[in-house]
């Protein structure tokens, strides 16, 4: 018995719902809360290019809350202070592509490469030259006098807020407002040694490191390692057959505070 065939259904067209007067005169293109939130997932090359198009997108683009929150989303870093100068003007100063040999010492530049953010909630801050927590935490009344017992020494007085660091064979870090400083743009601020300390024996690698975290690379990789958290960061390279190292101790503090806002530790084989 043959089968009984379903009746095949005629195509319909499809045709797209038109808009009417009314429906285009309720919907507005400059919808300022609209446009707010869609900035949010725009980068600071995107919003510049935004706010050029019109004064009102300029309006809308230069609101503070757009650019605070571009910059600690591309720093991924949370809200951990205060700042003196405007969000747009630290976006810019974070990823212009300038860091602190640039301004100075320019001879000295090699090479630079960004490691990351991370937030000082306190104004305590604890270096260490080497990869090997201690069991405490030095005590002795000088900077020098902790590298000569310790090889590592605890900073006061150090500004909080946001930090940038990177490395040119130092560990370079420095507060997210240093290059708005009118005292840094003049030169008034300089960095200045605070201690130095030598390894006078065979050293597997050279370190700069600003947490208690204990990470190392493969021993035959001689490619400098970083690592960033909410609230540190440090280098190691690995190095080959050496006689030791001179760590060299240099920060930059505020004219007025006196706070300390860069942080330099370099190391250099014997």
């Amino acid at each position: 018995m043959g089968k009984r065939l379903r009746g095949a259904k005629s195509i319909c067209c499809c045709a797209s719902p038109r808009f009417t007067s009314s429906s285009l005169s309720s919907f507005s293109w400059h919808e300022e809360d609209v446009w707010t939130e869609i900035a949010k997932y725009l980068d600071g090359k995107s919003l510049v290019m935004l706010a050029s198009t019109s004064k009102w997108f300029l309006h809308v683009v230069m609101d503070e809350s757009i650019w605070k929150f571009a910059c600690l989303r591309d720093l991924q870093v949370p809200d951990c202070s205060e700042t003196s100068f405007k969000w747009a003007k630290l976006y810019a100063s974070a990823f212009g592509g300038s860091h602190s040999y640039a301004f100075r010492q320019k001879e000295k530049h090699i090479d630079w490469m960004r490691i990351g953010a991370f937030c000082f909630d306190s104004s305590d801050a604890f270096l260490m030259e080497n990869l090997i927590c201690p069991s405490k935490l030095p005590k002795e009344d000088t900077v020098q006098k902790m590298l000569n017992s310790y090889g590592s020494c605890v900073l006061h007085n150090i500004k909080t807020g946001i930090w940038i660091a990177g490395t040119m064979q130092v560990l370079d870090a420095r507060h997210l407002e240093l290059f708005l400083t009118e005292g840094y743009q003049k030169g008034s601020w300089e960095y200045k040694l605070i201690g130095s300390h030598d390894i006078r024996k065979h050293v597997d690698s050279a370190s700069g490191l600003f947490n208690l975290k204990s990470w190392v690379g493969k021993p035959n990789d001689w490619q400098p390692k970083a690592m960033v958290t909410y609230h540190a960061v440090a280098i190691n390279t690995n190095l080959q057959e050496n006689e030791g190292l001179h760590i060299k101790y240099h920060v930059m503090t505020s004219g007025d505070t006196d706070e300390v806002v860069s942080i330099r530790v370099s190391q250099q084989l014997l």
